[in-house]
């Protein structure tokens, strides 16, 4: 999603946001992990996601 409400663009889906309730649930179902586990992860390796899959042993 982008960060600009009025955008009603489709998610980014190279990137992890955490900016946004929304985004947190879609990439922690997506890799079936909990927040914290999906912010650790975005803090160890970045936003890309498919950084953060292969960090948290999932696929993209």
């Amino acid at each position: 999603m982008s960060d600009d409400p009025t955008n009603r663009g489709g998610q980014d889906k190279q990137r992890v946001s955490l900016v946004r309730d929304e985004e947190v649930r879609y990439w922690t179902d997506k890799f079936q992990v909990t927040p914290d586990e999906l912010r650790d992860a975005v803090d160890r390796v970045g936003d890309r996601a498919s950084a953060v899959a292969q960090e948290l042993g999932r696929a993209l």
